[in-house]
């Protein structure tokens, strides 16, 4: 039974994936000393280096090139795999424990922008995840006194990386970013407390927060979602997708990159502070089985085949494999439509997601160029 879900991973994003197929040489990013801060450049600092971390830092360059020192931040100080066409000289990356406020304070001081797009192992949220964001917010303040001439406001801004688990099950009604906070998970009560703690010290004047929430998502990077390794990797080696739950049901995704995006349109951005912005989503209401067809366009396969993976045999996964355990709980957005809109950034910023097609062959080309170990 343990064969069965040696494939099996759980939407984990933030997490820093290894590529065993190209192990680190000289092209891999290594920790330095922090560059000194006497830079006239507005400092960014991306906490993290999963796949939202990577999309914001490829954003950042490719949007505005020499503009901002940009630090990344792990917990290695080295990052594997970085992409090609993103010259190594144009930002840092460094080591730092992110559940200790010093450590925060040390690699964020002077910051403008922090980007929040790391988190602990799925199975460990409980206990690790809101410890993080605690250490952070506390280490932003102790790195950032009121005199931030960078900041017009005085005060360096955290953009989230967030999900929807906070709104519970919606039983097929479109999530928008007033729906209501209803979860009924273990997970989903943590990040609805994490959230409220964290505008909570936006309105208490101690650091200015806004969020980005993203639905599963998928991209270069993206491994661990729901439509992620499990999904692509099968099809790009001609054999069935491994979906989850009910794959007829409408279920929004996220193209990691548009993720990007935002992070840092809201990090630009005072009209995105104290709020949570929806990332735009292109063709919000597909369900998992004509997503993986156009997946399968991409390829050349015009009838690519499926198997789907229910709340029952996750269960049985979760013996097993910690991360499996906890994705039994959110089964149901698997199980009943799941459909975000995300009018509210859009008509605001004027920015549209890419489209899918676009997104999905984009995608098709990294796990190409980035096959799995055998």
């Amino acid at each position: 039974m343990l064969l069965a879900f040696q494939a099996l991973t759980i939407p984990n994003l933030f997490l820093v994936r290894s590529y065993p197929s190209k192990p680190a040489s000289s092209n891999s990013r290594r920790s330095r000393v922090i560059m000194s801060r006497a830079s006239s450049k507005p400092l960014h600092v991306i906490l993290g280096s999963g796949a939202t971390a990577r999309a914001t830092l490829d954003q950042l360059i490719t949007l505005h090139p020499n503009q901002y020192t940009i630090r990344l931040v792990n917990t290695s100080g080295h990052l594997s795999n970085p992409s090609q066409h993103i010259p190594p000289t144009s930002y840092e990356v460094v080591k730092a424990d992110l559940y200790n406020a010093d450590d925060v304070a040390r690699v964020t001081a002077g910051a403008t922008c922090v980007y929040q797009c790391a988190q602990p192992r799925y199975s460990e949220w409980q206990d690790k995840f809101p410890k993080m964001q605690r250490a952070i917010i506390e280490g932003m303040v102790k790195g950032n006194p009121s005199s931030n001439e960078n900041n017009a406001q005085g005060k360096p801004k955290l953009v989230l990386v967030e999900n929807t688990y906070m709104y519970g099950p919606t039983h097929g009604q479109v999530m928008t970013e007033d729906t209501e906070h209803k979860a009924t998970t273990k997970k989903g009560k943590i990040r609805s407390e994490m959230s409220k703690e964290a505008f909570k010290a936006h309105e208490e004047g101690k650091i200015i927060v806004t969020a980005a929430r993203g639905s599963d998502f998928f991209g270069p990077h993206a491994l661990g979602s729901a439509f992620g390794e499990r999904m692509f990797y099968p099809l790009v080696e001609n054999q069935p997708a491994n979906a989850t739950g009910n794959i007829k049901v409408p279920h929004t995704v996220t193209y990691v990159k548009d993720f990007g995006k935002v992070l840092v349109a809201l990090g630009e951005s005072d009209l995105a502070n104290g709020q949570v912005w929806h990332v735009p989503n292109d063709q919000p209401q597909i369900s998992q089985e004509e997503f993986i067809k156009i997946v399968g366009e991409a390829l050349g396969v015009p009838d690519p085949k499926i198997n789907s993976m229910g709340k029952w045999m996750m269960w049985i996964g979760g013996v097993f494999i910690p991360e499996a355990k906890e994705m039994v709980e959110m089964m149901y957005e698997f199980d009943e439509p799941f459909v975000i809109d995300s009018g509210k950034f859009e008509q605001t910023f004027q920015i549209k997601a890419t489209p899918l097609r676009d997104a999905v062959k984009e995608t098709v080309e990294w796990y190409k160029a980035n096959p799995r170990a055998k």
